[in-house]
């Protein structure tokens, strides 16, 4: 991990005039050693960005001494492959237990505390043209379809939801993450697809959502955690609290997301 320095300004040495003069040496002014804090790297799944950018605009506010630099945001599994492959990160924001897994099993992060629940729908273009009202509709060889990728959490919650209703689908595509699919939902490159009640709440106007019959046989649990190797941990520790304050779980209840 990397290595951040300090600047320190040095003090002026007093030079000591006329030792036989009545006048008593001047004394230096007095210097302030100052510290340059870098800003925190955070690394969110794409499900979070609104949210946590406004969250990390928040923070700054209240903790001016912790700047934050711009968030990085991808896909749980992407992003906790980046990590162990040695990206340099202080605090990690999944959106399921399952992804951050490898990071605890590998020593990479601390305690980890979940900070938000979230819930699969189904994306569909405004107006709902094609009139799908539930999971088995989306089995129609003439709709085209997206999904996450299974590896990735809004994949696997997707997968969850289907075995349960007993509904097998031919993707069109199967997506790194779940902005991706939103993306080809909202653009008309697809007529349908699973996301998030949070990324059909963002994109109003865009996207409409259906909520399936059991979707809440799919819920979401968002871990965060402060990673072994934090340049600074009062600093990761000061964000993770204040993403599990009051004034953090309002921002992210602004954007969809229930509470632990």
């Amino acid at each position: 991990m990397r290595r951040r320095t300090a600047v320190v300004a040095a003090a002026g040495l007093a030079v000591l005039f006329g030792a036989c003069s009545s006048s008593p040496a001047e004394e230096p002014e007095s210097t302030t050693v100052s510290a340059t804090a870098e800003p925190l790297i955070v690394f969110g799944a794409a499900s979070l960005q609104g949210a946590f950018d406004d969250l990390a605009a928040a923070f700054e506010d209240a903790h001016p001494e912790y700047p934050v630099a711009p968030l990085v945001y991808d896909g749980s599994q992407a992003l906790a492959t980046q990590i162990v492959d040695g990206a340099d990160v202080d605090v990690v924001a999944f959106a399921n237990e399952p992804s951050i897994a490898p990071l605890s099993d590998a020593e990479l992060i601390g305690e980890t505390e979940i900070f938000a629940t979230n819930t699969i729908e189904i994306a569909v273009a405004p107006g709902n043209p094609e009139g799908i009202d539930d999971l088995a509709d989306l089995a129609s060889p003439d709709l085209s379809v997206v999904l996450c990728a299974p590896e990735v959490p809004c994949g696997s919650a997707s997968q969850t939801l289907l075995e349960d209703a007993s509904v097998d689908i031919m993707p069109a595509s199967e997506e790194t993450n779940v902005t991706s699919v939103l993306q080809r939902v909202a653009s008309g490159e697809a007529d349908a697809g699973l996301v998030y009640a949070t990324d059909v709440a963002a994109a109003a106007g865009e996207v409409e959502g259906i909520t399936p019959s059991n979707a809440d046989v799919a819920i979401n649990r968002y871990p965060i955690a402060v990673t072994t190797g934090a340049a600074s941990p009062p600093a990761a520790e000061a964000f993770t609290a204040f993403v599990l304050s009051d004034e953090g779980q309002t921002i992210l209840a602004g954007y969809g997301f229930e509470s632990p």
